[in-house]
């Protein structure tokens, strides 16, 4: 195993790697935590420190770390055939199977694949070719996307506008006269004294007042999360996504399906969408578990009903003129390829419906402390959320950093989790079992109480 010079490797990153989601008020004293080696559950820091991967990479290392026959049909595909335009009539044969597969894998009616390089240019290029599937139609006027507040959609220019994390925009530029947000499906903050049905109907008749509002003859699409991922976790109330879709195909209105985070097995199932929620979308968006990571790939899933318009040539000499320079990237739609064959073969979807329930009810145990207000996600995607009181529901203050606490104790002890603000976001590898779990809450419980030890001494309990 390669040794690293720590300090140095340190140095380099900060001054010169530019992060995603860096807060700079810690970055520029304190740099990175550099991570240089996997496998397994495991990662390990350049200082040799070993951690349980409590966030699967970011939700997305499913068949976890090292998978050597991964790596290996990378290696092929790459010095047989590294790259190849997929333009103009060309394709190549890791896309071509990876498609097919991909279409037995969806619900019947999703049986063609647009590729991209990831979960953001994925949502990007589903809302162009969205658009311009309803310019074919000759209804010009069908623009506006519904996206929901606290939705994560990515940072691309439409993407971070369908995200509707008010600070993820903060002095970034928007699409808005493209986006309108509808309230979020969050089950645990919903008004007081509402029923889970009551909360239901609720949610339902406000997207059918914003079409109304709006013209459904100006709205192209509504766009979901089956749980809301990085806005918190969040639950919908029971029958909330067949009751939207029902409404969005009765306005003619398409309902596409974020399945970056939930697909390839993360709720038990290689898409959540009909198997645990019961819709059948027009269009399902994946990305991050369909390589597990170890090749960036996005991909939308089209029914058939739309690509007979894509498919038709709009005039003579007319092309789909859309796509990317890696669209159907060999090499990546290799490991895609063996990573589904794994998840098949170890039956990972089925470890994560055993699994999964167990997970969800040890963490429910952590609610003893006093800062959990509540544990709430499915399977292998879940989120304890921190309050100042369990009663009111109020929060901590911002500078309290409760989420960085908790995650900070929990790395002390050896476990990577997320902090996401006053969350605290658990996303594991999908080979977890029962032991890791309880070895994982044994960690998270001795985290909690040292985080609301420290945030007692500071004052802000």
């Amino acid at each position: 195993m390669r040794r690293y010079d720590a300090q140095a490797l340190w140095q380099k990153d900060k001054d010169h790697f530019i992060h995603p989601f860096t807060d700079f008020s810690l970055f520029h004293d304190k740099g990175c935590d550099l991570i240089t080696d996997s496998d397994g559950i495991y990662v390990q820091d350049a200082h040799g420190n070993r951690f349980i991967d409590g966030i699967a990479g970011l939700w997305c290392v499913n068949v976890g770390h090292g998978r050597a026959e991964i790596g290996q049909a990378m290696a092929k595909q790459a010095t047989r055939m590294a790259y190849f335009s997929t333009f103009n009539n060309l394709s190549n044969a890791p896309a071509a199977e990876l498609a097919a597969k991909l279409a037995e894998l969806a619900p019947a009616h999703l049986n063609h694949v647009f590729y991209s390089c990831g979960g953001s240019a994925a949502n990007d290029a589903t809302i162009r070719l969205v658009h311009y599937y309803f310019n074919r139609l000759g209804k010009p006027s069908k623009k506006r996307i519904l996206s929901r507040n606290n939705a994560y959609h990515g940072t691309t220019y439409l993407a971070a506008t369908l995200t509707g994390i008010e600070s993820n925009n903060w002095d970034f530029d928007t699409l808005d006269h493209l986006v309108t947000h509808l309230s979020e499906a969050n089950l645990y903050r919903r008004p007081k004294g509402m029923s889970e049905a009551e909360y239901c109907d609720h949610l339902v008749a406000e997207l059918e007042e914003t079409i109304e509002r709006l013209g459904a003859n100006n709205i192209a699409a509504f766009i979901a999360e089956p749980i809301m991922g990085a806005g918190g976790v969040l639950m919908a109330p029971h029958g909330y996504h067949a009751r939207m879709q029902a409404v969005c195909r009765a306005n003619e209105i398409l309902y596409i399906a974020d399945e970056v985070v939930t697909g390839f097995g993360r709720l038990g199932h290689f898409f959540a969408s009909e198997a645990v929620f019961e819709t059948q979308p027009d269009i399902i968006n994946c990305a991050k578990g369909l390589s597990s990571g170890y090749a960036p790939l996005g991909a939308t899933l089209i029914s058939d009903a739309i690509y007979e318009v894509l498919g038709t040539p709009q005039r003579k000499g007319g092309v789909l003129s859309t796509g990317f320079t890696y669209s159907g990237h060999p090499v990546s739609c290799a490991a895609a390829l063996k990573n589904i064959e794994i998840i098949e073969r170890e039956s990972l979807c089925e470890n994560v419906r055993e699994v999964g329930p167990y997970l969800e009810r040890q963490l429910k145990t952590l609610s003893h402390h006093e800062t959990v207000g509540d544990v709430r996600g499915s399977h292998f995607m879940l989120a304890i959320e921190n309050v100042a009181d369990k009663a009111t529901k109020e929060l901590l203050p911002v500078e309290a950093r409760v989420g960085d606490r908790v995650a900070a104790e929990g790395q002390k002890r050896g476990l990577i989790i997320r902090p996401v603000g006053h969350l605290n976001i658990i996303s594991p590898p999908l080979i977890w079992d029962r032991g890791v779990v309880g070895r994982v809450v044994a960690i998270l419980d001795e985290a909690f109480a040292a985080a609301t030890t420290s945030l007692r001494k500071d004052g802000y309990l």
